[in-house]
């Protein structure tokens, strides 16, 4: 019997790779309960198609995936993830950059410091 190993697709792959980071980031601030595992599997329903329509973006997809649940946590629970590298009074949310581009990272602008790649993040929260 001839074994072999099945083509990947790289739409997939970008996908399911997307989906572990923002997991391993969420469950890394505590804040991935079921609601919120929703919020990413709604983003990557939505990044397919977007990647289906722009081939070329599929390197963008775990940054645009971290951004969207982002921008649904914003609505339901505040911001996340907050910056734990800032002393300051005010808390505010780390953001995603390259807003549009590969290997994206969590980085605080107002200190401008690069904190953690996306899916390395240890131990941020909501506020």
């Amino acid at each position: 019997m001839d074994e072999t190993t099945p083509d990947v697709n790289p739409l997939e792959q970008a996908l399911h790779s997307a989906r572990a980071l923002v997991l391993a980031d969420l469950a890394a601030g505590d804040v991935a309960g079921p609601d919120v595992v929703s919020l990413v599997e709604d983003s990557v329903a939505h990044r397919r198609w977007w990647a289906e329509q722009w081939p070329e973006g599929i390197t963008y997809v775990a940054g645009l995936v971290a951004q969207d649940v982002q921008d649904g946590l914003l609505e339901g629970y505040g911001r996340w993830p907050v910056c734990q590298v800032c002393d300051e009074a005010e808390p505010h949310a780390l953001v995603v950059e390259p807003e549009l581009g590969p290997d994206p990272h969590w980085v605080c602008a107002e200190a401008g410091t690069e904190v953690a790649a996306v899916g390395g993040l240890d131990g941020t929260r909501t506020s």
